[in-house]
């Protein structure tokens, strides 16, 4: 664990501008959105019954259920939904059926996230721009572009990564919940009765005495805890006890005292600070520096958002739901630091769509809620698989420590339903469309599978009968990459065939992944050995590792086998696939896969081979 290595204060510091920088920034626009819908009605009574809502939304959300219950659930030190959906699924792996739909389900939730990613830098950065109307109406007609250039600006440091200015981060969020938590107390000094709203006999007598409003009004008060899927996300970044004392000691106080100084100024001046409550807290000479620092943390929360999609898509990528793409890492010391050109100026479109479709970060909320609050009550189904199957507690148990938050969680996730209409389809869109992609990719992939098993040979039986009468041996290794460690690779056929020689030594190498965050080096390679200079190599990675076979096989140094990189060659399998009618996928299912093959990454590239020692023999392949 990092604890180790740094200390408590840099880590809880690092966490404040990387783990909190979204729920950080829901103060721009949560209690805006509530009092704007136009459902509840304008009365000191209605204000302390919504800051109440708000209140014990952030209590029992945030702190109760993420970080006192799920922070629990990590795989390895790892966190996120990944993470948990690998825990849950090993821990029914006997269930098989259960295992499938959990898979699935959670897969859908992560595709979810892709959905957050682009409403987030959007609504945020929206949301700060925003703050220009309130120094002067003029300045509307510049909100959007103003919007969309910072945005461009953010994705375009992407590929020359983050470390520069992710030192910065902590700080700058620092001084953002410092900003927040002083506006809010200057505004409840002059309303202090305000800070009854967190007694919870408010919220509970509001949403007796208006039950429908209160259900309509449910989707705008989760806006408030957008983001509270980081804490978990990034708990393997920076460790449990920081995330905590961020919450607990600075970000929870800083956005309450917000909340409160943003009823506190509704309960002072009415209806005309009802259009953007945050930025009529400030001083007229403080709001356009407010604005500047807003947008600053928006563009922070925007980049945990790009680096967390770029964490994502690999880790999914090594659970095998989608294709090999370009990875960059961005940093010598942090391997964490990646960069995936097609992720990130996927988001960037989607993102600049999103702007102009919506156009305000108010119609923005509209389709903000429903992404996270499916996302959350998946976090909380898959933590009660965790709880019964791997921590192995009583039926009666599991269900009294998850059983209210799914109640919690559909109650808000069910009340955001009625936005679908008004935007909330587009991020489901977005998660539809990418979880398309994922099982068209995982089911092509077992379908060019077992064509291939069809016409497969034993490697084991292979090589027996090629030793009877053998080729002519040249020097060097050949190292032939197989998916299945068992069958003949198509490259040494091919090989054989047209080149009609074998090396000297020869590696059967299959690459491994498990769901598991982190596979350590002892643990990295099983080998084999055949006869006649011949081995078979098994490489194991977790879905956090970085593919490097190279630097794997050079663990084999101890154990008898020499590897000379100049004379080693890397054989691959290139097969080009060729969608036929017939028993297989539907037929545009199969000219997608066949599409997204042809597309993918070089294997090479991927498993960071030389590109000067690679030779690719293959085939078409009908599916």
């Amino acid at each position: 664990m990092q604890e180790s290595r740094t200390s408590l204060p840099t880590l809880t510091v690092g966490a404040i501008g990387v783990v909190f920088g979204d729920i950080g920034t829901s103060v721009l626009y949560t209690v805006k959105e509530v009092f704007s819908t136009g459902h509840v009605q304008f009365t000191p009574h209605n204000v302390h019954g919504v800051l109440s809502l708000i209140f014990w939304t952030l209590t029992i959300v945030v702190s109760i259920k993420y970080v006192a219950l799920v922070l629990r659930a990590d795989n390895n030190g790892e966190g996120g939904l990944v993470a948990m959906l690998t825990l849950a699924s090993s821990a029914v792996a006997d269930r098989p059926r259960l295992r499938h739909w959990m898979l699935l389900v959670g897969i859908f939730g992560t595709c979810l996230f892709y959905g957050d990613g682009v409403i987030t830098p959007a609504i945020t950065t929206l949301g700060a721009m925003e703050g220009l109307e309130v120094v002067s109406p003029e300045f509307t007609q510049y909100v959007i572009p103003l919007t969309l250039a910072v945005l461009l600006a953010l994705f375009l440091v992407q590929k020359k990564g983050t470390a520069g200015i992710g030192r910065f981060f902590g700080p700058v969020m620092l001084l953002w919940f410092a900003v927040i938590a002083l506006l809010g107390v200057l505004n409840i000094a002059s309303q202090p009765r305000i800070l009854w709203a967190v007694l919870p006999h408010y919220a509970i007598d509001f949403a007796a005495t208006h039950p429908g409003i209160t259900f309509i009004i449910l989707g705008a008060v989760v806006l408030c805890v957008t983001g509270c899927e980081a804490l978990y996300a990034d708990m393997g970044h920076f460790g449990k006890q920081p995330i905590r004392l961020g919450w607990f000691g600075i970000a929870m106080p800083a956005l309450v005292l917000n909340y409160f100084g943003q009823g506190a100024l509704l309960l002072a001046e009415g209806h005309e600070a009802v259009k953007n409550p945050f930025f009529h807290m400030a001083p007229d000479w403080a709001t356009l520096p407010l604005v500047g620092l807003a947008t600053a943390a928006a563009v922070i929360a925007s980049q945990a958002l790009i680096s967390g999609a770029f964490s994502v898509t690999k880790q999914v990528i090594q659970l095998g739901f989608l294709p090999q793409l370009t990875i960059l890492h961005t940093s010598v010391r942090d391997t964490g630091q990646i960069y995936m050109p097609l992720v990130n100026w996927g988001l960037f479109v989607l993102i600049a769509l999103a702007v102009g479709m919506f156009r305000s970060s108010g119609n923005l909320a509209a389709a903000y809620g429903i992404a996270v609050t499916t996302d959350m009550l998946i976090t909380t189904v898959l933590t009660f698989f965790v709880v019964r199957y791997a921590w192995k507690f009583s039926l009666a148990l599991t269900i009294a420590a998850t059983g209210f938050f799914v109640a919690v969680d559909l109650l808000f996730w069910s009340s955001n339903l009625l936005k679908l209409v008004h935007g909330g389809w587009f991020p489901l869109a977005i998660a539809g469309a990418i979880f398309m992609l994922m099982l068209t990719w995982r089911d092509g992939r077992a379908l060019l599978y077992h064509v291939l098993q069809d016409t497969a040979l034993n490697l084991k039986d292979f090589l027996q009968s090629l030793f009877v009468s053998p080729p002519t041996r040249v020097e060097g290794t050949a190292v032939f990459l197989s998916t299945d460690p068992d069958i003949v690779p198509n490259a040494l056929l091919h090989n054989l065939k047209h080149n009609k020689v074998l090396h000297a030594q020869n590696l059967f190498v299959t690459r491994c992944s498990h769901e598991v965050p982190w596979i350590g080096l002892d643990k990295r390679l099983e080998v084999e050995p055949l006869g006649h200079d011949c081995w078979r190599v098994l490489v194991h990675y977790g879905f956090k590792n970085d593919p490097d076979v190279p630097k794997a096989l050079a663990l084999l140094a101890g154990r008898g086998i020499d590897l000379n990189p100049m004379t080693t060659s890397y054989f691959l399998s290139r097969n080009i696939v060729i969608p036929t009618p017939g028993s297989g996928l539907m037929p545009w299912r199969e000219k997608l896969f066949a599409y997204m093959h042809q597309n993918a990454t070089g294997t090479a590239e991927y498993l960071n081979l030389p590109s000067n020692a690679v030779v690719e023999l293959g085939g078409k392949v009908e599916i």
